[in-house]
């Protein structure tokens, strides 16, 4: 039952509530991720950190063909890897000759970070940077203090030099049991790129989903404790204090089966459109973000056949809910939308205005048919976005009622469509 009206403002003092950033970064939705490196070069996944720079040299980069093609299928934001578990290094940093200045590309005289940033900022697309803690490479890796050094050096180049970063990813693979310099590492962030979502280590402002295949389990509440460590382990992450108790799910995914980086001869692995949709249902639609990967080849082009399969993906989602049957917001325990007459409606989108907090608990969706309310669908969490379908119903109302609430629901948008 709702709660009553004298509980209401008490509960809603223990409402945990988003930062503007995370607000912002949780109405981006789709994010592209972008796997290349020396992994690219030697079809692999995961690289020992004994392949030579000398393979590292693609002939045809173009840094601008991938982010046009994450602005042209519609998602918000990219993340490069900067530096995958081999340890080869995308930047020419001063921390380690094994990077692309000991390449052949550009004569040595190439940065891929910073084409990257660069294209993104000329396409008004979000940039952010993974950096594995995990270095295969690097030998003052066993010595702790030494290694914790080395990589926040690394980490402030990139934090310094290639402009206003939108997240910061750390993978936990490999680094199961490994302690690192958090505090030190965190503080780094906040330091020099203070609006950047922090990716699931340390003390995160979003978490990992706790899978590779995109999709967020139902319900996904905004709030959590904890995350899991990586796809090795069930072992649970031990996030600072300073951790903010809002801390919502980032969905993972490669657009090749299990491939995170290029693979010659793989185009048979490439997921369909029918799969992808069905990871947005069930991540976007779960109230998270979905973060995509679409890989270069080895010649620094992303291949054709991904990219009309990324850009058909963006183009069906458009389709599907750029233009609702009628949409309307509003708050209390109940909240009913009106068409102009008898419609066909096969798709609801609610969102909360999670500023305030996540408040749903429980709700039920109903439409008007024959002057009596007929159920649709049962759910619990709404968050930033459910979007929720059904067989096709021919109605004039729907209704949603809020069954169970933490305080008064305050629902931004309640939008009905109709998908053939």
């Amino acid at each position: 039952m709702p709660l009553k009206k004298e509980d209401d403002f008490l509960q809603q003092l223990d409402l945990a509530k988003p930062s503007k950033q995370q607000l912002a970064w949780q109405d981006l939705e789709l994010g592209m991720f972008c796997h290349f490196g020396m992994n690219t070069f030697c079809n692999q996944e995961w690289g020992d950190g004994t392949d030579s720079p000398e393979r590292f040299n693609p002939t045809a980069l173009d840094a601008t063909q991938w982010v046009r093609t994450a602005k042209r299928a519609g998602f918000r934001y990219f993340i490069l890897t900067a530096k995958h578990h081999d340890g080869f290094c995308l930047w020419p940093t001063k921390t380690t000759d094994y990077s692309v200045k000991s390449s052949p590309w550009k004569n040595g005289q190439g940065d891929v970070v910073r084409e990257c940033a660069e294209a993104c900022a000329r396409e008004g697309m979000l940039f952010g940077l993974y950096l594995s803690p995990w270095d295969r490479h690097e030998p003052c890796y066993a010595d702790k203090a030494a290694y914790d050094d080395f990589y926040l050096a690394q980490l402030t180049e990139l934090l310094t030099q290639y402009g206003p970063l939108a997240e910061v990813w750390f993978d936990g693979a490999g680094s199961e049991g490994r302690a690192y310099d958090w505090p030190s590492i965190i503080g780094l962030v906040k330091e020099h790129q203070p609006d950047a979502m922090i990716f699931n280590m340390g003390a995160p402002t979003i978490r990992w989903v706790g899978n590779e295949d995109g999709v967020a389990p139902y319900p996904c509440w905004n709030t959590a404790e904890t995350a899991r460590a990586s796809m090795f382990t069930s072992d649970m992450l031990t996030w600072l204090p300073e951790t903010p108790l809002w801390v919502p799910a980032e969905c993972d995914v490669p657009i090749r089966k299990r491939h995170w980086f290029w693979h010659p001869n793989d185009e048979d692995s490439l997921h369909t459109l029918d799969h992808l949709l069905d990871v947005y249902y069930r991540s976007v639609g779960h109230g998270a973000n979905l973060l995509l990967n679409v890989s270069p080849d080895d010649k620094g082009q992303l291949p054709d056949v991904d990219v009309a399969r990324v850009i058909e993906f963006g183009d069906e989602i458009r389709r599907r809910f750029s233009a609702p049957v009628a949409a309307t917001k509003g708050e209390g325990d109940e909240i009913t939308l009106a068409f102009a007459g008898e419609s066909s409606v096969n798709h609801v989108c609610l969102m909360e205005d999670i500023a305030h907090g996540e408040r749903v608990r429980e709700y039920v969706l109903e439409c008007l048919q024959n002057g009596k309310w007929v159920e649709l669908i049962r759910g619990t969490a709404i968050g930033h976005k459910k979007i929720d379908h059904f067989a096709t119903v021919e109605t004039a109302q729907l209704r949603v009622r809020f069954v169970t609430s933490a305080a008064t629901p305050l629902i931004r948008d309640f939008s009905a469509f109709y998908v053939e």
